[in-house]
C-alpha cells in the first residue's frame, strides 16, 4: 500500500503541474532589440537625431529667406551709416548672417563661388578721411582660383589733384596689390603679397612724386588690402552676389570686409 500510495501521489502531482502550466499565461519571447535611429556619438558634436527631408528643406528655406532679409538690411544701412547705433546694428546683422551660414563643402563649389571680380562695400577698418586733393573712387578684389591656390588682386581707382590752385584731378589711375594664396589643411586661405603696381589711365598727367602717391594710397585704403602678408581670410558668408570675408592674423584679427559681385550691384 505504501508503494501504491506513493505512485498515486506522483501521478497526482504531475497532473496538477500540467494543468497549472496549461492555464497560466504563456510568456511571450523577449522582443527583438531594435536598432536605434539615433547614432551613439563618440563626441558631443556627433549627436544627431533623424531629420525628415521635408523638415530639413524647410529649415534651409527659412535660413535662406532670413539671410536675404539681413542682406537687404545691410545694403540699405551702409550708404547712410553714421552713428554708433547704426554701426552696432550692422555688426548684429553680420553676426546673424555668419551664424546661419553653412560653408560650401567641396573645393570646386567654393572656387566657383569666390572667383571673379568683387567690389568692396565696407571694411571695419576703413582708414583715412576726405582729402581735398586725393580720392579713391573704387575698391575691388579679383580672385583667380586654381585648385588649392590662386591669385588675389586688390585693386583701387584713384584720382589726384597735383596743383593746389586747381580744382581738377589731373592725375588718375589704378593701384594693385598682387597677392598669391594657398588653402591649408584646415581650410584657411593664407595670403602673401607679391607686388604693388601703379598704372595711369589714358589722359592722366604723370605723378610728380610717386612716393607721396603711394603714401596717399596706403593711408586711404584698408591695410589688409594694401598688404595682407602673414594673414588669412575666411569666407564667413557668400551667395551669388554678396560675400563677407573675415581676416585673421597678428595685425588685422577679426576685420570684416563686405563685397558685392561687380556688375550685379
Amino acid at each position: 500500500m505504501t508503494q501504491l500510495t506513493a505512485l498515486l501521489f506522483i501521478l497526482s502531482s504531475c497532473l496538477v503541474n500540467h494543468v497549472n502550466s496549461f492555464n497560466s499565461p504563456k510568456q511571450s519571447p523577449s522582443p527583438r532589440k531594435k536598432t536605434s535611429l539615433i547614432k551613439i556619438a563618440s563626441t558631443p558634436q556627433e549627436f544627431t537625431s533623424p531629420v525628415k527631408p521635408e523638415e530639413q528643406s524647410k529649415d534651409e528655406s527659412s535660413s535662406i529667406v532670413k539671410s536675404q532679409i539681413l542682406k537687404e538690411k545691410v545694403m540699405n544701412l551702409l550708404p547712410r551709416m553714421k552713428t554708433e547705433d547704426e554701426a552696432l546694428s550692422l555688426e548684429n546683422y553680420i553676426n546673424a548672417m555668419e551664424s546661419d551660414f553653412v560653408p560650401l563643402q567641396t573645393l570646386g563649389f567654393m572656387n566657383l563661388a569666390i572667383g571673379g571680380e568683387w567690389r568692396l562695400l565696407f571694411s571695419t577698418k576703413l582708414r583715412g578721411g576726405p582729402r581735398p586733393n586725393f580720392r579713391i573712387t573704387e575698391m575691388a578684389q579679383i580672385l583667380e582660383p586654381s585648385g588649392l591656390a590662386g591669385t588675389i588682386i586688390n585693386k583701387v581707382k584713384w584720382e589726384l589733384m597735383q596743383d593746389s590752385d586747381s580744382t581738377i584731378f589731373d592725375c588718375f589711375g589704378t593701384f594693385s596689390a598682387i597677392c598669391s594664396y594657398e588653402i591649408n589643411q584646415g581650410g584657411r586661405t593664407r595670403m602673401k603679397l607679391n607686388d604693388h603696381k601703379i598704372e595711369l589711365i589714358k589722359g592722366s598727367s604723370v605723378p610728380e612724386d610717386f612716393h607721396a602717391l603711394v603714401e596717399l594710397l596706403q593711408g586711404n585704403m584698408p591695410l589688409e588690402l594694401f598688404d595682407p602678408s602673414g594673414h588669412a581670410m575666411d569666407v564667413t558668408y557668400i551667395d551669388s552676389d554678396f560675400k563677407i570675408i573675415r581676416i585673421t592674423g597678428p595685425a588685422f584679427e577679426g576685420i570684416r570686409n563686405i563685397f558685392v559681385r561687380k556688375g550685379l550691384e
